[in-house]
C-alpha cells in the first residue's frame, strides 16, 4: 500500500444501531473502489470486517475492524464498530482515534437507539458527523421520515444533501441538493445525469433554502449577499459547508444502498471533501522527563509518538498492537520506547490491517493508523515514543463492567489453560474482568452484559479449546449477632497416652464495628486459663469468623471476651484450646440472635424523562429506596440504594425497559440487615449448595 502524508488521511468511525448495515456499507465501499472483486455478505460470513468465527456464527460485529480504503489518492481508515451495546468497549477504543463519524441509519427501521447513542458519542468526542441512510432499495424505505426524525431530535443542523428518485416505487437515483442536479444510477454507485422529477421539486426547494441559510450564516459577507438576493457560487457553498461540517453546525444526510453498492462514491466524496484530515485536530501528551505538555497535533515534523488503541490476540494471526501515530513518522528503524512501562520495544515490521489481511508498509505518517506485531509488554492505552522525548498520552477510557457471573472450569485439569486464555481475551477487551472472590470461594467474570459474557464463553471454547460453566454468583452476605451471650466450650478427648483438654467461657456481643470481623479481649482472674493459651483462643476465633454457622458467610461485628475456663497441666494444648473456642463460637453465635447482613449499593440510572416512572417502579420491586432525581444532559439521573442481590440480570432488564438507551452504574455503600424472608431463602439455598458440593 502507498505511503500517505497526514493531509491525505481521514480517520472515520462508523456508528449506528446493531444490524443497521455498517459492515455491509464498508463492504460496498471496498467493492466500489476495487479492493474486492465480489461483495461479501454478512449472512454468508465472507465480509472483510466480520472475519472472526464468533461474528460469522452470530451474524453481527463483535470487534472494531479497521478497513483502509484509497479513494482518489486519499486514504480513508474506516473503523467499523459493533452496534450491539454489550461491545461498547470496542466502540470507545475506536472513538479515541477517530477524527470524524458516519452514523448509519436504516431507511426501513428509522432512527433507532443506537443512532441516538452514536450522536451522543460524537458530542462527547467533538466529532464532525454525516448521516448515511442505507437500505434505500428496501420496499418500505422512507428517507423523508428519517430526515423528519433527525430534525425533531437535532433541529436545523440536519441538512439533507440528497433526495431520492424513485421509478415504479424502486430507488433508482437521487437529486444532489448542493448542485441542484439529478443523478440516475447505472451500475453500482456510477450514475448519469438526469432531469429532476416534478414530484421532488417542492421538497427540493425547502431543503435548498435550509442549506443556503446555513451557508449564509458562516460569514457576514455571505449573509449580506443572501439578503440582497444574490446567488452563491458553487465554490462559496462548498467552502462554507466544509467549515460548518467540521465545526458540527451542519450535519449532512446522504443516502444509498449498501447491498447494491449505491451511494458509496458520494459518501466517499463527502468524506474527502467535508471531513478534516488529522492535522486539523489537536492532541496533547505529557513529556515524562520534564513534566512539560507536548503538543503533538499530528505534526510529522515532531519526534515520533503513538497511542495504542486496540490489541488483537489471535491464535492464528498472532498478537497485533493497533496504533495511531500522534506525531512524527514511524519507520522500521524507529527506536521504540513504551513510556507507561518504561521499557524498550522493537519494531519488527509495520503493517496496515484490513480486516484480517496484513499489508506491510515502510512507514506511517502522523495521523495514520497501523499495527505492530509481537510487542512484548505493550497493552491497549499505552504510549509508544522515543527515549529522548518520552511522551505519555491519557489512557483510553472505557465503560466499567457491572454484569458478572460465577464461573467454573468444566475440566479441573484445564484451570491453567482457562486463566491463560482469559488473560489473552482481557488483553483484547478492556471491558472484561476476572475477580477472584476468595471470601465466597468463587471466581467472577465481569462484562458489559449477558451477551458479552456469552460470547466470551464461546470464544474460550472455539479459540482456546477450554470449556467453562457460568452460573449465578454468590452474593457476599455477612453474618453477625444482635445480643450478648456467655457460653462454655469444652474440648476433651482421652485416648492412650496424652489426652486433649481445653475449656473456655466466652462472652459474645455485638462490637458495633461492621468493618472488622471480631474484637478479642480477655478478663481472666486467677489463672483459670494460662496466658500462653490466649493466642490459641484467638486463632480459634480467626478461623471461626471465616465461615459463619448460619449460612457459611464471613462473620463481622463480633466482640469476644474470654472470661473463664479451666486447663489440665498435662493434657491441655494450644490445639485443644483452639478447638474449644470453635465449639463455643458455634454455640454462642446461634444463641445470640444471629442475622444475615446484605450488601447495599448506591446506584445511578440515567434515562430519558419518559422512562423515569417505569425505572422507579422497577427499583421499588427490587427493594430499592429511591433517594432523588437530577437532570443530566437532557435526561434524568435516578439515585437509589438497592440490595446487590436484586441486581442480578439488571442490565438486560434495563435495556428492555428503555429500548437500550438506559445506563446504570453502582458502587458498594454499606451492609444492612436482610429481611427475614430473604435470610430464610439464602440459608436454604446455601444448605442445598453444600449438599451438592458434598
Amino acid at each position: 500500500m502507498n505511503v500517505y502524508t497526514s493531509e491525505k488521511i481521514r480517520n472515520v468511525i462508523l456508528l449506528g444501531h446493531g444490524g443497521c448495515g455498517k459492515t455491509t456499507l464498508v463492504e460496498a465501499m471496498a467493492y466500489t473502489t476495487g479492493i474486492i472483486k465480489r461483495q461479501g455478505k454478512v449472512e454468508e460470513g465472507n465480509t472483510i470486517s466480520d472475519y472472526d468465527k464468533e461474528e460469522q456464527k452470530r451474524l453481527f460485529s463483535i470487534s472494531t475492524t479497521v478497513v483502509p480504503i484509497d479513494y482518489e489518492g486519499v486514504k480513508i481508515n474506516f473503523l467499523d464498530t459493533p452496534g450491539y451495546f454489550d461491545f461498547v468497549g470496542e466502540v470507545e477504543e475506536a472513538l479515541a482515534v477517530a477524527d470524524a463519524a458516519v452514523i448509519v441509519v436504516s431507511a426501513k427501521a428509522g432512527v433507532e437507539v443506537g443512532a441516538i447513542k452514536a450522536w451522543e458519542y460524537c458530542e462527547k468526542f467533538n466529532l464532525p458527523r454525516i448521516f448515511f441512510v442505507t437500505d434505500m432499495d428496501v420496499e418500505n424505505a422512507n428517507f423523508s421520515q428519517v430526515v423528519d426524525q433527525l430534525r425533531e431530535l437535532y433541529g436545523h443542523k440536519i441538512a439533507p444533501f440528497h433526495l431520492p428518485i424513485k421509478e415504479d416505487n424502486k430507488f433508482v437515483g437521487f437529486v444532489n441538493v448542493v448542485k441542484m442536479a439529478g443523478r440516475k444510477f447505472t451500475t453500482g454507485s456510477n450514475y448519469v445525469e438526469c432531469e429532476i422529477p416534478d414530484y421532488c421539486k417542492e421538497t427540493l426547494s425547502k431543503f435548498r433554502e435550509d442549506l443556503l441559510e446555513a451557508v449564509a450564516e458562516t460569514s457576514e459577507e455571505l449573509m449580506d449577499k443572501y439578503f440582497s438576493g444574490e446567488e452563491f457560487t458553487q465554490e462559496e457553498i462548498s467552502h462554507a459547508l466544509r467549515t460548518n461540517v467540521i465545526d458540527g453546525s451542519i450535519v449532512p444526510v446522504l443516502m444509498g444502498s449498501g447491498i447494491n453498492a449505491q451511494g458509496t462514491t458520494m459518501l466517499m466524496q463527502a468524506i474527502v471533501k467535508y471531513f478534516p484530515d488529522p492535522t486539523k485536530k489537536t492532541i496533547k501528551g505529557k513529556n515524562t522527563s520534564n513534566g512539560e505538555v507536548f503538543e503533538a497535533n499530528y505534526d510529522d515534523k515532531k519526534p515520533f509518538t503513538a497511542r495504542v488503541f486496540k490489541t488483537i490476540v489471535d491464535p492464528f494471526i498472532g498478537k497485533f498492537s493497533l496504533l495511531k501515530v500522534c506525531s512524527g513518522v514511524l519507520k522500521g528503524d524507529t527506536p521504540l520506547y513504551n513510556t507507561n512501562k518504561d521499557t524498550d520495544e522493537k519494531v519488527n515490521k509495520i503493517y496496515i490491517l484490513r480486516g484480517k489481511e496484513q499489508i506491510e508498509v515502510n512507514e506511517l505518517h502522523a495521523g495514520d493508523i497501523g499495527a505492530l506485531a509481537k510487542l512484548n509488554v505493550t497493552a491497549t492505552g499505552d504510549t509508544l515514543a522515543t527515549k529522548a522525548v518520552p511522551v505519555e498520552y491519557d489512557p483510553i477510557e472505557v465503560s466499567v463492567p457491572y454484569t458478572y457471573m460465577r464461573y467454573k472450569t468444566k475440566n479441573k485439569s484445564d484451570e491453567d489453560k482457562v486463566s491463560q486464555a482469559l488473560a489473552k481475551l482481557m488483553d483484547e477487551d478492556l471491558t472484561l474482568k476476572v475477580v477472584n472472590d476468595v471470601e465466597n470461594r468463587q471466581t467472577l467474570l465481569y462484562g458489559i452484559g449477558d451477551q458479552h459474557l456469552e460470547v466470551v464463553v464461546s470464544k474460550l471454547l472455539s479459540r482456546y479449546k477450554v470449556d467453562i460453566e457460568v452460573t449465578k454468583p454468590r452474593v457476599p452476605y455477612r453474618e453477625t449477632i444482635r445480643k450478648k451471650v456467655s457460653v462454655r466450650g469444652k474440648h476433651k478427648k482421652q485416648s492412650g497416652g496424652h489426652g486433649q483438654y481445653g475449656d473456655v467461657v466466652i462472652e459474645f456481643e455485638p462490637s458495633g464495628d461492621l468493618e472488622k470481623p471480631y474484637i478479642f479481649e480477655e478478663r481472666i482472674f486467677g489463672g483459670a486459663v494460662p496466658k500462653n493459651y490466649f493466642p490459641a483462643v484467638e486463632k480459634g476465633l480467626q478461623e471461626s469468623v471465616l465461615k459463619g454457622p448460619m449460612a457459611g458467610y464471613p462473620v463481622v461485628g463480633i466482640k469476644a471476651t474470654l472470661v473463664d475456663g479451666s486447663y489440665h497441666p498435662v493434657d491441655s494444648s494450644e490445639m485443644a484450646f483452639k478447638l474449644a473456642t470453635i465449639l463455643a463460637f458455634k454455640q454462642g453465635f446461634m444463641e445470640a440472635s444471629p442475622v444475615l447482613l446484605e450488601p447495599i449499593v448506591s446506584m445511578r440510572v440515567v434515562v430519558p424523562d419518559k422512562y423515569t416512572g417505569d425505572i422507579m417502579g422497577d427499583l421499588n420491586k427490587r427493594r430499592g429506596r429511591v433517594l432523588g432525581m437530577n437532570p443530566v444532559n437532557g435526561k434524568q439521573e435516578i439515585l437509589a440504594d438497592v440490595p446487590l442481590a436484586e441486581l442480578y440480570g439488571y442490565s438486560t432488564d434495563l435495556r428492555s425497559m428503555t429500548g437500550g438507551i438506559g445506563e446504570f452504574s453502582y458502587e458498594f455503600a454499606r451492609y444492612e440487615q436482610a429481611p427475614a424472608d430473604v435470610q430464610q431463602k439464602v440459608i436454604e439455598e446455601n444448605a442445598k449448595e453444600e449438599e451438592n458440593e458434598e
